[in-house]
């Protein structure tokens, strides 16, 4: 019967359903996999055939029957039906199998505004030719299924409205290494673009969503994170609202920082009219963070920042919660809540919180920062004086609100302010840190806009990428490509446009990166250790030591032949300070490794020399560009063996790096009894890391009494994360009962900030 039915051709034309092509195509996708049927991916595609159908939709019923069969016992169709997938989307992209030459793809992308016409003027047709025997376009065969869909779907260049696509994936790197490398010596540079291709496209290096979308097209912002101050005047406010829709439209991610908006019932103009309070211009930004669509595939996000001890705090905490009405909800932005040792010291000892306008109280918000003595000090001054508005909370009561709604929404996130500034690059009498980002891992200095074109304040931005620790063969590795990815990103900070000059000058001064890791996970199970029970603290210890080690080293080199950054003055590199000068001295208790490196060294290097970027490192949640790479998300243990991710395109499932042989070494999310052994890793990696992490808390009602997780775990948590140094806590994730590999949170909100 089956054999009778007709396809619909390309042309219109009809013919009869070619059974032995489709075995072969099937049988070539999957040689050499294990554990994959060839007839049953055909059994499952021809009873969804009908009479017809068109060749697209024979295609699609094939990869999704290859898809479905996804398993634990069965991960290789993962790549069968990745292959299937390759096959489809070169079809689409180039009508047949083989891709044509680079340099007469260039041309035709060039001419149709697809691709930047620079590339055309920056090489020559034999550059081009060169450049085309790197290209290894069998590499495609390397991704799997739900990978061929992120870059289907985010990366590839494509018409979004009609569905074509122009590129396959070797392209898309090659062409990212000649974009960034193309104001590189003729001499040297075509070698650069080799190993920058090398490294990425073999998944070495892992890129951020808007360098693989973006970099080769005629789009030039590629900054995933976007960190924006408020200040407290209506001037500021506009410019902020401004800001955020320029770089929202930009698909960026955006930190909002509003903690010196002046309180509720606050005097305005000496006393003249009653201030409204922090809520309608939360609102405000609200609106504008959601008022451009991002290429209408989801609103823009945000996390906005505010202090602990801000009279509002109460009603600032319930923002984001279920209950209530819109007059006092702001529920489509995340908040990060900020705080220093003396809140928690009130907290540990019973006592009070005295809750101020920052306007009532001169020098505090600035000293929150900047200074944590004279902070104390005036916070006790003003405590005593009766003059000046102020609430007063137990430090309990106010901490379990916190933690209340943290836990409830899961979005509620928090900044250690000290630790981001006692523990950093910057100096925070002259380059305080003020805010973090969406993603709670960057943290860099900002300065409130007066106005949109204001060139005193300060929009910082940060550009992202990461090394997958699970491809690597040893840490000598990382020299390499710490070199690559630190030069590729330098580059990118000089060929992509800035929609504000406050940002522009920023990232010109401060030349700012935040180089991550991807398939820790993976990692840990390679090396046969666990996060829970301390066995993977000293491989920790030695990874991230390297990373850090190895980036320095490669932003001192890149000084010595361009410079340091302009403001190399205000970062304590310059005073000859390090992360190893300057971490939490706890975390010795738990990991007293030696270091492996060659630290001093580098220290004198490096005031000599200087650094071309003020910052390396940081930690991000790398969600997307995971997939791509087939590795486990960022730092984090994989919730199952089997990772099911909801798309536009329908369920994607992922398995775990070399399943079948690790197993037994696989530390799966809800098997992990507490934070403990979790946050004690972060801590480590903080040590190392100049900006911050992504890191999350995880509770699992069914372990506890009652099936409730208890107030003092909170709490406990929150204690501990402080006092190994952490800087930001960025999830708080419940486990509701869904299947293991299910995400509990979307990811949605963070996309653009993820890598």
């Amino acid at each position: 019967m089956t054999q009778q039915l007709t396809v619909t051709k390309r042309n219109g034309r009809k013919e009869l359903i070619d059974l032995d092509k489709i075995h072969r195509v099937i049988d070539w996708a999957a040689e050499g996999l294990e554990n994959v049927s060839v007839s049953q991916v055909e059994l499952k595609s021809h009873i969804q055939f009908y009479d017809g159908i068109r060749t697209d939709d024979i295609h699609e019923t094939i990869i999704k029957a290859a898809a479905d069969l996804i398993s634990e016992e069965t991960p290789d169709y993962q790549y069968l039906a990745a292959r299937l997938a390759i096959f489809h989307l070169r079809k689409k992209a180039y009508g047949q199998f083989e891709p044509p030459t680079l340099f007469n793809h260039v041309k035709n992308l060039v001419e149709k505004g697809k691709y930047d016409s620079h590339l055309l003027d920056d090489y020559t047709e034999e550059e081009f030719t060169v450049m085309d025997t790197f290209i290894d376009h069998w590499r495609d065969m390397n991704f799997s299924y739900a990978a061929v869909k992120q870059l289907e779907g985010k990366y590839l260049v494509q018409n979004r409205v009609s569905g074509e696509i122009f590129e396959s994936a070797q392209f898309l790197y090659l062409l990212i290494a000649a974009a960034l490398f193309n104001k590189y010596p003729k001499e040297t540079r075509l070698d650069y673009i080799k190993r920058f291709y090398d490294a990425s496209s073999t998944f070495k290096i892992s890129l951020p969503t808007p360098i693989m979308a973006g970099v080769r097209t005629p789009t030039r912002q590629f900054s995933s994170c976007v960190l924006i101050e408020c200040d407290d005047s209506l001037d500021s406010i506009n410019a902020t609202a401004s800001s955020i829709v320029r770089y929202v439209s930009q698909r960026a991610g955006i930190g909002i920082n509003a903690g010196r908006i002046r309180a509720l019932g606050s005097e305005i103009r000496g006393g003249e009219a009653f201030h409204t309070g922090c809520i309608p211009f939360y609102k405000y930004f609200q609106t504008a963070v959601k008022c451009c669509s991002q290429g209408g595939v989801r609103g823009g996000a945000a996390t906005l920042f505010y202090p602990i001890w801000h009279r509002e705090v109460e009603s600032l905490l319930v923002l984001k919660n279920n209950r209530g009405v819109e007059e006092n909800r702001v529920r489509h932005m995340d908040y990060g809540v900020q705080i220093n040792k003396l809140m928690y010291t009130r907290l540990i000892k019973g006592q009070n919180i005295s809750l101020f306008s920052p306007s009532d109280v001169p020098g505090l918000y600035d000293t929150f920062f900047a200074d944590q003595v004279e902070f104390e000090r005036l916070y006790n001054l003003y405590e005593q004086d009766d003059s000046i508005k102020k609430q007063s909370i137990k430090a309990i009561e106010l901490f379990s609100l916190l933690m209340q709604e943290r836990a409830s929404t899961g979005r509620i996130y928090i900044q250690n302010v000290d630790h981001c500034n006692t523990h950093s690059p910057f100096d925070p009498a002259v380059a305080p840190i003020r805010q973090s980002n969406l993603c709670l891992e960057i943290a860099l200095p900002t300065k409130p806009l007066k106005n949109v074109e204001d060139e005193d304040g300060e929009i910082a931005l940060c550009t992202l990428s990461a090394f997958n620790l699970g491809a690597i063969d040893s840490l000598d590795d990382l020299e390499e490509l710490a070199e690559l990815t630190v030069r590729a990103l330098d580059a990118l900070l000089d060929y992509q446009d800035y929609p504000l000059p406050a940002a522009r000058r920023s990232t010109m001064n401060r030349r700012t990166l935040g180089v991550g890791v991807i398939n820790f996970a993976y990692y840990l199970a390679k090396h046969g250790v666990r996060y829970s029970d301390g066995s993977a603290n000293n491989l920790t210890h030695e990874a991230f030591e390297a990373i850090q080690y190895y980036l320095l080293k490669a932003s001192m080199n890149l000084a010595k032949e361009y410079g340091a950054c302009p403001l190399f003055n205000e970062t304590t590199y310059s005073q000859g300070i390090l992360p190893i000068d300057t971490y939490k001295k706890e975390i010795d208790n738990i990991c007293n490794a030696e270091l492996h490196y060659d630290w001093e060294t580098l220290r004198e290097e490096i005031k000599t020399h200087g650094l071309r970027n003020s910052t390396l490192s940081a930690l991000m949640p790398s969600e997307t560009s995971s997939q791509i790479s087939n590795a486990t998300n960022g730092i984090e243990p994989p919730r199952g063996y089997v990772s099911v991710k909801a798309s536009k395109d329908g369920i994607l499932k992922q398995v775990v790096p070399e399943f079948a042989k690790y197993k037994d070494n696989y530390e799966l999310l809800w098997n992990i009894g507490s934070n403990d052994g979790y946050l004690q890793l972060v801590g480590i990696m903080q040590k190392f890391i100049d900006q911050s992490i992504s890191a999350n808390t995880n509770y699992d009602p069914s372990r506890q009494p009652g099936g409730r997780i208890p107030m003092k775990l909170l709490l406990k948590d929150l204690l501990n994360a402080y006092k190994l140094g952490i800087k930001t806590l960025y999830y708080h994730n419940t486990r509701d009962g869904a299947s293991d590999s299910q995400s509990d949170l979307s990811d949605d909100d963070c996309t653009s900030c993820k890598i």
